[in-house]
């Protein structure tokens, strides 16, 4: 019984890790195949080799398309997070706008993105910043930062309020106490936001199809492309999105340590 005991959560997590792991696997497969080959059902095996991947960055700008989505995210990280932190702080600690804000905030995520995306690009027509990553950029900003800083207002709660009470009675100002003592308490928490803000960011594709072009597309929109006359290209689209998912895989210890934690975190306070 003891045996079974320790086995059973084994048993139960090993077909859910399965179906997790054998469509990457799968993936990895038709990405190392030609294209003959991984149009076949009942699917074949033949020698593996890399003409997939060597293509995808030759016959395709997916070099200039992995650069775009890399340099929006991070931008778009870079700038949300600072915003969500300082609007979470406030919301926390001196309940800005009560309840209707917080309930405003997050009712604007339930809209759907179809919703938004004509009026930002009359927007963006009008300030000419259509095509351009940096109208991809401010869009990325106002879809992450309403989700960031109701997710980080649980991690300003609690404990964090007595060790800046405790800094104020040291003589720090309000701006020492929060900088000081609340975001590194909060770091765990930061910094699963700022992982969830770049994957939604990196995966986005409406905003970025309709606000960008040609030399501005990301990955999401230039995969689209690789649908042609001919069919789906299953080869080539099966490498560009190994190569697409490597910066999520780069991440995974982070993911592992921090993403838990933080979101633990918030969940406990």
């Amino acid at each position: 019984m003891r045996w079974l005991r320790r086995a059973a959560p084994h048993l139960v997590l090993i077909p859910f890790s399965l179906a997790v792991v054998l469509p990457l696997l799968w993936l990895l497969r038709v990405s190392l195949t030609d294209r003959r080959t991984a149009y076949q059902i009942p699917p074949e095996w033949s020698t593996p080799h890399l003409g997939n991947y060597v293509e995808i960055f030759t016959a395709y700008p997916f070099a200039t398309w992995f650069w775009n989505s890399l340099s929006v995210a991070l931008l778009s990280t870079a700038v949300a997070l600072p915003l969500a932190t300082m609007l979470a702080f406030a919301f926390a600690r001196y309940n800005s706008g009560g309840a209707p804000l917080r309930l405003s905030i997050l009712a604007s995520q339930m809209l759907p993105p179809i919703v938004m995306v004509l009026p930002l690009f009359a927007v963006f027509l009008g300030a000419g910043l259509l095509n351009s990553r940096t109208a991809v950029v401010i869009a990325h900003v106002g879809m992450n930062l309403p989700f960031l800083a109701w997710m980080m207002i649980a991690f300003f709660e609690g404990e964090v309020r007595q060790l800046e009470e405790a800094a104020r009675v040291e003589g720090a100002t309000r701006f020492q106490a929060f900088w000081k003592v609340a975001v590194p308490v909060a770091a765990p928490g930061l910094l699963a936001a700022a992982l969830l803000a770049f994957i939604m960011s990196w995966n986005e594709f409406l905003f970025a199809l309709i606000l960008t072009g040609k030399r501005t597309a990301t990955l999401p929109v230039g995969l689209s492309t690789l649908d042609t006359h001919r069919g789906v290209e299953i080869a080539l689209l099966a490498a560009a999105n190994m190569v697409a998912i490597l910066p999520v895989f780069l991440m995974m210890p982070f993911l592992r340590r921090y993403l838990i934690k933080g979101l633990s975190l918030g969940a406990l306070k």
